[in-house]
């Protein structure tokens, strides 16, 4: 009897982001600084792990408000 995937349980690949920091795509950039603007819409910022431990960054999720 042959086997079949089930959707439900497969895992979804791996996601890659953009490191704002050294400018490259990362698979470990979260987001560490939200930039405001009085009008229109704002920026998120995001750093991979290598950044973040070199220049010393928080994630947000982390971060107090």
């Amino acid at each position: 009897m042959a086997k079949t995937t089930d959707p439900t349980t497969a895992t979804a690949g791996p996601t890659f982001g953009w490191c704002h920091w050294h400018e490259g795509p990362s698979g470990t950039a979260v987001m560490v600084r939200v930039v405001e603007q009085g009008s229109g819409p704002g920026a998120a910022l995001y750093a991979c792990a290598p950044c973040r431990e070199q220049r010393g960054l928080v994630p947000f999720s982390e971060q107090q408000p």
